[in-house]
């Protein structure tokens, strides 16, 4: 693993954690990191990691919506 050292002003009421968890749920959307390696390089388990990243404005789910509105048409047409 790689370490990353950064300045963060101390007029930012961030700690180290928030400022992981902040990095880490980024590269988790960008689907630069999987869940697993998102939540490892935090230090939470892969379910605290799921709960958390609402708390950052991103979804657990990494689903374009172009490709979910595409799924719900051939769920239409296939439905029983």
């Amino acid at each position: 693993m790689r370490t990353l050292t950064i300045q963060i002003p101390d007029t930012v009421d961030l700690d180290d954690k928030e400022a992981r968890m902040a990095l880490a749920s980024k590269l988790y959307e960008l689907g630069k990191l999987t869940l697993g390696q998102a939540a490892d390089m935090v230090g939470y388990s892969k379910e605290t990691f799921m709960e958390l990243l609402a708390d950052y404005g991103v979804s657990v789910f990494n689903y374009p919506a172009d490709e979910l509105d595409e799924d719900i048409k051939n769920a239409h047409r296939h439905s029983l």
